[in-house]
């Protein structure tokens, strides 16, 4: 049996493997439960006791030896395949893959503009949490339990766990209010300040509405704040956001958070004002809502409002986007469809 494992220990180490086929081969020859080596131990039981420990040596070098072999041309293998794999051929004579140019998303756009527009009035951006408590969503902002106001802004609460027991006054935020309310709670005024972010309702989702969608809020708190300020702010802004010649009508409206309140309504930018389906033929189409900050508002969260007035205006930034590229459905925003979004490579 010595001889045969010596015969063995040359063949293992004159073997040359440069191939996975041929590594297979010496696994089932020397390495597998079929293989010779695993018959040599077997047979290890016929020899004399006197010789069987110097035999069973010999065969655990034997079989080491033939593990090591195997386990080195398996990753010599492995490491040809993979740079074979990562190092393809190159042909010189093809012609090139064009650069692509990748584009931001509309609403990206949008709000950057918004931003840079009021950033250069003196207005700063501010941002606070999606997930915000009943009191910074609704309570802070005069909205009592049970008011029918809250019926506008329904939307998705989020079970809270204390102490063992669980309570459902955290919510996903439905507007972006909640940020003007922690910015006066921690600021002197003056305060001016807008607040982009998503916001979300518990709507069915559909070309006019969705369920997530973003806005863009501002707020200012001075001394002698009055409306004529508020009025020649978003004036402002509507000239600068569409084309110069775009009118602007404030309509009286009610917020429980602003007195005197008011709609803020452009003439429609598809049919020039002339009356299509978009402004439903009434030639306006609504973008924002604004008012003054109902001085409740202002000492809920410790200003002192017979010193301290304000305006606040909040608008959607998908209904901008709709006006200003004319987007017929709010769906296309979130779809990701590539088609959709290569329209706007050029702005």
């Amino acid at each position: 049996m010595l001889d045969k494992v010596k015969d063995l220990h040359v063949e293992i180490d004159q073997y040359n493997i440069t191939s996975p086929e041929q590594l297979e081969q010496f696994r089932m020859r020397f390495i597998s439960r079929k293989g010779v080596i695993t018959e040599l131990f077997e047979q290890l039981k016929s020899v004399p006791q006197a010789d069987r420990r110097a035999v069973g040596q010999e065969l655990n070098g034997l079989k080491n030896l033939a593990q090591e072999r195997f386990d080195s041309f398996s990753q010599l293998i492995e490491e040809q395949q993979t740079t074979a794999n990562s190092a393809p051929p190159v042909d010189l004579t093809l012609p090139t893959i064009p650069n692509l140019t990748g584009t931001q998303h509309p609403l990206s756009l949008v709000r950057q503009r918004i931003i840079q527009i009021f950033e250069r009035i003196g207005f700063n951006v501010a941002d606070g949490p999606e997930i915000e408590s009943d009191w910074y969503n609704f309570g802070a902002l005069n909205f009592p339990d049970n008011h029918p106001a809250r019926d506008m802004q329904d939307t998705f609460f989020v079970e809270k766990a204390t102490n063992g027991e669980t309570s459902s006054d955290m919510l996903l935020r439905t507007h972006t209010s909640n940020v003007q309310i922690r910015l006066m709670e921690r600021q002197k005024p003056p305060i001016r300040s807008i607040m982009p972010g998503r916001v979300y309702r518990n709507e069915t989702i559909s070309a006019r509405a969705h369920c997530m969608f973003h806005q863009v809020e501002g707020i200012y708190i001075d001394r002698n704040v009055g409306f004529k300020d508020l009025k020649d702010t978003l004036y402002h802004f509507v000239k600068e956001m569409f084309e110069p010649g775009t009118q602007i009508r404030f309509r009286p409206s009610y917020f429980p958070f602003t007195e005197p309140s008011a709609e803020i309504d452009i003439s429609c930018q598809i049919c020039g004002g002339k009356g299509c389906n978009i402004c439903k033929h009434s030639g306006w189409v609504e973008i924002a809502g604004s008012g003054m900050v109902d001085p409740q508002v202002i000492a809920n969260c410790g200003i002192d409002p017979e010193e301290y007035t304000g305006f606040a205006f909040g608008m959607g930034i998908e209904r901008i986007t709709q006006l200003k590229y004319v987007v017929n459905d709010l769906r296309l925003y979130t779809e990701n469809d590539v088609r959709f979004l290569r329209q706007f490579e050029g702005l």
